[in-house]
């Protein structure tokens, strides 16, 4: 009786333990957010669309391309972390892309609320340019693989 007691109590405390033990994290993704744009448009299609709209889109593309372009370097799409890069899964360098997504982050949120204050005073027509401006920016990511070459 008192083996199957000690034998029923090692048993809890090490599934208990093993409930408990530190698990190694996921590898974070180095580009995180949002990543694309639902569609591209032509001068005649935002010309037909209402400001209120515009300034959806325009705030969409900024998101897209401050979640994107600081990373380019390292990659295009979501779902690359350090590791598939060959770089070390230390603290250090763990602490150091946290960092940086927070302030992405922090930097989309200022932005866009400054954004939301501030765009709605601006000209349609200047709108309409800089929503076509960073959707070629957008566009010409697809071609990014093109400049790796020697």
């Amino acid at each position: 009786m008192k083996t199957k007691s000690t034998l029923f109590c090692a048993l809890f405390f090490l599934m208990i333990s093993m409930g408990f033990a530190q698990k190694k994290d996921d590898s974070q993704s180095i580009i995180s957010g949002k990543v694309n744009i639902s569609k591209y448009h032509s001068r005649e299609d935002l010309k037909k669309m209402k400001k209120g709209e515009l300034l959806v889109l325009y705030i969409e593309r900024i998101e897209v391309i401050v979640n994107i372009l600081p990373n380019i370097a390292f990659a295009t799409k979501p779902g690359v972390t350090m590791e598939n890069l060959g770089i070390p899964d230390t603290k250090d360098n763990r602490k150091a892309l946290e960092d940086n997504i927070d302030a992405s982050t922090s930097y989309f949120d200022s932005t866009i609320e400054f954004q939301k204050k501030i765009l709605p005073y601006s000209d349609t027509t200047d709108l309409i340019a800089a929503i076509l401006f960073y959707e070629s920016t957008l566009k010409a990511l697809h071609t990014y693989e093109d400049y790796k070459k020697d």
